[in-house]
Protein backbone atom coordinates (compact mmCIF):
# COMPACT_ATOMS: atom_id res chain seq x y z
CA UNK A 1 0.00 0.00 0.00
CA UNK A 2 1.34 3.61 -0.74
CA UNK A 3 2.62 5.60 2.18
CA UNK A 4 2.03 9.40 2.25
CA UNK A 5 5.86 10.63 2.93
CA UNK A 6 6.50 13.33 5.85
CA UNK A 7 8.73 14.48 8.18
CA UNK A 8 8.84 17.83 10.54
CA UNK A 9 9.21 20.21 7.50
CA UNK A 10 6.95 18.94 5.38
CA UNK A 11 3.08 20.52 5.26
CA UNK A 12 0.75 19.57 8.44
CA UNK A 13 3.98 19.10 10.23
CA UNK A 14 3.45 21.36 12.76
CA UNK A 15 0.32 19.64 13.94
CA UNK A 16 2.25 16.49 14.20
CA UNK A 17 5.61 17.81 15.22
CA UNK A 18 6.83 16.26 18.97
CA UNK A 19 7.64 17.77 22.08
CA UNK A 20 10.58 20.16 22.04
CA UNK A 21 13.88 18.53 22.83
CA UNK A 22 12.35 15.09 22.36
CA UNK A 23 14.18 14.03 19.05
CA UNK A 24 12.93 10.64 17.72
CA UNK A 25 15.74 7.72 18.57
CA UNK A 26 18.03 6.35 16.08
CA UNK A 27 18.89 3.07 15.57
CA UNK A 28 22.06 2.11 16.81
CA UNK A 29 21.88 -0.92 14.00
CA UNK A 30 24.52 0.45 11.38
CA UNK A 31 26.13 -0.65 8.13
CA UNK A 32 28.96 -2.04 9.64
CA UNK A 33 26.52 -4.45 11.70
CA UNK A 34 24.02 -5.11 9.08
CA UNK A 35 27.52 -6.28 6.82
CA UNK A 36 28.40 -9.55 9.08
CA UNK A 37 24.96 -10.92 7.61
CA UNK A 38 27.36 -10.96 4.21
CA UNK A 39 29.80 -13.79 4.96
CA UNK A 40 27.23 -16.90 6.06
CA UNK A 41 25.78 -16.10 3.13
CA UNK A 42 28.52 -16.26 1.10
CA UNK A 43 30.02 -19.49 2.95
CA UNK A 44 26.51 -21.32 2.53
CA UNK A 45 26.51 -20.88 -1.41
CA UNK A 46 30.44 -21.89 -1.62
CA UNK A 47 30.10 -24.87 -0.20
CA UNK A 48 27.64 -25.87 -2.18
CA UNK A 49 30.05 -28.00 -4.25
CA UNK A 50 32.11 -28.93 -1.35
CA UNK A 51 30.90 -32.34 -0.83
CA UNK A 52 28.49 -33.95 1.78
CA UNK A 53 31.13 -33.08 4.67
CA UNK A 54 32.21 -29.77 3.08
CA UNK A 55 28.49 -28.96 2.42
CA UNK A 56 27.27 -29.71 5.89
CA UNK A 57 30.39 -28.23 7.66
CA UNK A 58 30.10 -24.84 5.94
CA UNK A 59 26.19 -24.73 6.60
CA UNK A 60 27.45 -25.20 10.32
CA UNK A 61 29.73 -22.41 10.08
CA UNK A 62 26.98 -20.37 8.21
CA UNK A 63 24.45 -21.13 10.83
CA UNK A 64 27.12 -19.81 13.44
CA UNK A 65 27.71 -16.79 11.69
CA UNK A 66 24.62 -15.72 10.90
CA UNK A 67 23.90 -16.13 14.90
CA UNK A 68 26.56 -14.05 15.76
CA UNK A 69 25.98 -11.68 13.24
CA UNK A 70 21.94 -11.56 14.78
CA UNK A 71 23.14 -11.80 18.73
CA UNK A 72 25.38 -8.83 17.67
CA UNK A 73 22.71 -6.41 16.22
CA UNK A 74 20.60 -7.70 19.42
CA UNK A 75 23.73 -6.16 21.89
CA UNK A 76 24.01 -2.89 19.84
CA UNK A 77 20.49 -2.10 20.37
CA UNK A 78 20.73 -3.08 24.39
CA UNK A 79 23.68 -1.27 24.70
CA UNK A 80 22.01 2.04 23.04
CA UNK A 81 19.38 1.55 25.59
CA UNK A 82 21.70 1.49 28.31
CA UNK A 83 23.53 4.74 27.51
CA UNK A 84 20.48 6.20 26.86
CA UNK A 85 19.33 5.53 30.64
CA UNK A 86 20.45 7.29 33.88
CA UNK A 87 19.45 4.35 35.39
CA UNK A 88 20.00 0.84 33.97
CA UNK A 89 20.75 -3.11 34.80
CA UNK A 90 23.51 -5.08 32.78
CA UNK A 91 22.35 -7.06 29.97
CA UNK A 92 21.45 -9.89 31.30
CA UNK A 93 22.29 -11.65 28.67
CA UNK A 94 26.02 -10.71 26.78
CA UNK A 95 24.66 -10.26 23.54
CA UNK A 96 28.01 -8.95 21.78
CA UNK A 97 30.57 -11.40 23.54
CA UNK A 98 28.13 -13.97 22.31
CA UNK A 99 28.75 -12.75 18.91
CA UNK A 100 32.42 -12.70 19.02
CA UNK A 101 32.40 -16.05 20.36
CA UNK A 102 29.77 -17.20 17.14
CA UNK A 103 31.86 -15.31 14.52
CA UNK A 104 34.95 -16.94 15.67
CA UNK A 105 33.38 -20.50 15.46
CA UNK A 106 31.82 -19.62 12.25
CA UNK A 107 35.43 -18.59 10.62
CA UNK A 108 36.95 -21.28 12.29
CA UNK A 109 34.92 -23.75 10.23
CA UNK A 110 34.79 -21.90 7.40
CA UNK A 111 38.84 -22.41 7.69
CA UNK A 112 38.28 -25.94 8.36
CA UNK A 113 36.31 -26.55 4.84
CA UNK A 114 39.82 -25.64 2.75
CA UNK A 115 42.16 -27.28 5.06
CA UNK A 116 42.67 -30.07 6.94
CA UNK A 117 44.49 -29.03 9.35
CA UNK A 118 43.36 -27.93 12.98
CA UNK A 119 45.99 -25.33 13.98
CA UNK A 120 45.02 -22.60 10.97
CA UNK A 121 41.36 -22.71 11.64
CA UNK A 122 42.00 -22.29 15.31
CA UNK A 123 44.31 -19.59 14.87
CA UNK A 124 41.79 -18.03 12.15
CA UNK A 125 38.70 -18.05 14.70
CA UNK A 126 40.59 -16.74 17.44
CA UNK A 127 41.72 -13.62 15.09
CA UNK A 128 38.07 -13.37 13.74
CA UNK A 129 36.77 -13.01 17.30
CA UNK A 130 39.26 -10.79 18.70
CA UNK A 131 38.88 -8.92 15.74
CA UNK A 132 35.35 -8.56 16.13
CA UNK A 133 35.84 -7.28 19.70
CA UNK A 134 38.17 -4.59 18.71
CA UNK A 135 35.59 -3.80 16.21
CA UNK A 136 32.38 -3.28 18.36
CA UNK A 137 33.35 -3.83 21.77
CA UNK A 138 32.04 -5.70 24.76
CA UNK A 139 28.53 -5.34 26.65
CA UNK A 140 28.07 -3.15 29.81
CA UNK A 141 29.26 -5.35 32.35
CA UNK A 142 27.79 -3.58 35.52
CA UNK A 143 24.53 -1.78 36.58
CA UNK A 144 24.71 2.30 36.34
CA UNK A 145 23.37 4.35 38.54
CA UNK A 146 22.56 1.67 41.26
CA UNK A 147 24.87 2.66 43.91
CA UNK A 148 23.78 3.97 47.20
CA UNK A 149 19.81 2.68 47.70
CA UNK A 150 20.30 0.23 45.67
CA UNK A 151 16.98 -1.48 46.58
CA UNK A 152 15.07 2.15 45.46
CA UNK A 153 17.28 1.85 42.00
CA UNK A 154 16.05 -1.70 41.31
CA UNK A 155 12.78 -0.69 41.40
CA UNK A 156 13.18 2.70 39.35
CA UNK A 157 15.26 0.23 36.63
CA UNK A 158 12.09 -2.89 36.66
CA UNK A 159 9.09 -0.11 36.32
CA UNK A 160 11.92 1.55 33.46
CA UNK A 161 12.57 -1.83 31.82
CA UNK A 162 8.79 -2.92 32.00
CA UNK A 163 7.74 0.40 29.99
CA UNK A 164 10.28 0.42 27.78
CA UNK A 165 8.82 -2.68 26.39
CA UNK A 166 5.45 -1.24 26.94
CA UNK A 167 6.05 1.78 24.01
CA UNK A 168 8.54 -1.39 22.02
CA UNK A 169 5.33 -3.22 21.66
CA UNK A 170 3.57 -0.10 20.97
CA UNK A 171 5.42 0.87 17.97
CA UNK A 172 5.41 -1.92 16.48
CA UNK A 173 1.23 -2.11 16.75
CA UNK A 174 1.59 1.34 15.07
CA UNK A 175 3.60 0.49 12.43
CA UNK A 176 1.78 -2.60 11.21
CA UNK A 177 -1.36 -0.04 10.86
CA UNK A 178 0.85 1.55 8.09
CA UNK A 179 -1.11 5.06 8.98
CA UNK A 180 2.13 7.52 9.26
CA UNK A 181 -0.03 9.57 11.33
CA UNK A 182 -1.18 6.75 14.05
CA UNK A 183 3.05 5.64 14.27
CA UNK A 184 3.67 10.26 14.30
CA UNK A 185 1.11 10.05 17.27
CA UNK A 186 2.37 7.43 19.15
CA UNK A 187 5.96 8.35 18.72
CA UNK A 188 4.99 11.72 20.34
CA UNK A 189 3.63 9.38 23.39
CA UNK A 190 6.81 7.70 23.39
CA UNK A 191 8.37 10.76 23.77
CA UNK A 192 6.48 12.18 26.58
CA UNK A 193 7.03 9.34 28.59
CA UNK A 194 10.34 9.44 28.04
CA UNK A 195 10.44 13.08 29.65
CA UNK A 196 8.96 11.25 32.94
CA UNK A 197 10.95 8.37 32.61
CA UNK A 198 13.67 10.51 32.64
CA UNK A 199 12.36 12.43 35.58
CA UNK A 200 11.88 9.64 37.69
CA UNK A 201 15.46 8.40 36.36
CA UNK A 202 16.85 11.85 38.17
CA UNK A 203 14.90 11.43 41.61
CA UNK A 204 13.90 8.11 42.14
CA UNK A 205 11.38 9.72 45.06
CA UNK A 206 8.65 10.26 41.84
CA UNK A 207 8.36 6.76 41.34
CA UNK A 208 5.55 6.63 43.78
CA UNK A 209 3.38 9.55 41.94
CA UNK A 210 4.24 8.47 38.43
CA UNK A 211 3.93 4.56 38.72
CA UNK A 212 0.19 4.73 37.81
CA UNK A 213 0.93 6.50 34.63
CA UNK A 214 4.35 4.18 33.72
CA UNK A 215 2.18 1.21 34.45
CA UNK A 216 -1.37 0.86 34.34
CA UNK A 217 -1.82 3.61 31.96
CA UNK A 218 0.84 2.59 29.43
CA UNK A 219 -0.30 -0.95 29.82
CA UNK A 220 -3.80 0.33 28.70
CA UNK A 221 -1.87 2.37 26.02
CA UNK A 222 -0.21 -0.97 24.58
CA UNK A 223 -4.08 -3.27 24.44
CA UNK A 224 -5.52 -0.29 22.48
CA UNK A 225 -2.71 -0.35 20.25
CA UNK A 226 -2.84 -4.03 19.59
CA UNK A 227 -6.66 -3.94 19.26
CA UNK A 228 -6.66 -1.35 16.86
CA UNK A 229 -3.62 -2.96 14.81
CA UNK A 230 -5.65 -6.31 14.95
CA UNK A 231 -8.67 -4.88 13.15
CA UNK A 232 -8.82 -5.71 8.89
CA UNK A 233 -7.61 -2.66 7.51
CA UNK A 234 -10.71 -2.84 4.82
CA UNK A 235 -12.81 -3.23 7.42
CA UNK A 236 -11.39 -0.50 9.65
CA UNK A 237 -13.80 2.63 10.68
CA UNK A 238 -13.06 5.77 10.71
CA UNK A 239 -14.78 6.28 13.81
CA UNK A 240 -12.32 3.50 15.46
CA UNK A 241 -9.37 5.73 13.76
CA UNK A 242 -10.51 8.88 15.23
CA UNK A 243 -11.22 6.97 18.76
CA UNK A 244 -7.90 5.75 18.69
CA UNK A 245 -6.27 9.11 18.07
CA UNK A 246 -8.15 10.86 20.36
CA UNK A 247 -7.09 8.39 23.10
CA UNK A 248 -3.34 9.01 22.14
CA UNK A 249 -3.54 12.46 22.35
CA UNK A 250 -5.76 12.26 25.57
CA UNK A 251 -2.57 10.49 26.56
CA UNK A 252 -0.03 12.78 25.76
CA UNK A 253 -1.61 15.37 27.79
CA UNK A 254 -2.01 13.79 30.64
CA UNK A 255 1.41 12.18 30.82
CA UNK A 256 2.90 15.94 29.98
CA UNK A 257 0.90 17.32 32.39
CA UNK A 258 2.05 14.80 35.15
CA UNK A 259 5.25 15.58 34.60
CA UNK A 260 5.05 19.25 34.69
CA UNK A 261 3.55 18.29 38.17
CA UNK A 262 6.80 16.45 39.54
CA UNK A 263 8.65 19.30 38.15
CA UNK A 264 7.05 21.79 40.20
CA UNK A 265 6.76 19.69 43.16
CA UNK A 266 10.56 19.12 42.98
CA UNK A 267 10.55 23.09 43.21
CA UNK A 268 8.56 23.71 46.08
CA UNK A 269 10.27 21.06 48.07
CA UNK A 270 13.71 22.79 47.61
CA UNK A 271 12.03 26.21 48.06
CA UNK A 272 10.80 25.25 51.60
CA UNK A 273 14.03 23.39 52.11
CA UNK A 274 16.10 26.71 51.30
CA UNK A 275 13.40 28.48 53.78
CA UNK A 276 14.18 26.34 56.30
CA UNK A 277 18.05 26.80 55.71
CA UNK A 278 17.71 30.52 55.55
CA UNK A 279 15.64 30.59 59.51
CA UNK A 280 18.06 28.03 60.66
CA UNK A 281 21.00 30.47 59.99
CA UNK A 282 18.92 33.44 61.48
CA UNK A 283 18.93 31.93 64.90
CA UNK A 284 22.17 30.92 64.75
CA UNK A 285 23.36 34.69 64.06
CA UNK A 286 24.57 34.56 60.65
CA UNK A 287 23.29 37.70 58.60
CA UNK A 288 21.55 37.17 55.69
CA UNK A 289 20.56 39.61 52.65
CA UNK A 290 17.29 40.25 52.10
Amino acid sequence: MARRYGDRHSPGAAAQAGPLGAPPRVDPVGARSNVMFLPPVVLAFTSLGAGAAGFAAGLLGAGALMLGAWLLRDGLRAEAAYAHRTIARRPALPRKLLAAVMCGIGTAIAAWTSQSALAAPLLFGASAAALHLGAFGLDPMRDKGLAGDTLQGKRVAKVVDEAEAHLTDMAAAARSTGDRDIEARVDRLAACVRDMIRRVEKDPRDLVAARRYLGVYLIGARDAARKYADLDPRTRAAGARDDFLRLLADLEASFGEKTQTLLLEDTTALEVEIGVLRDRLRREGVALDP
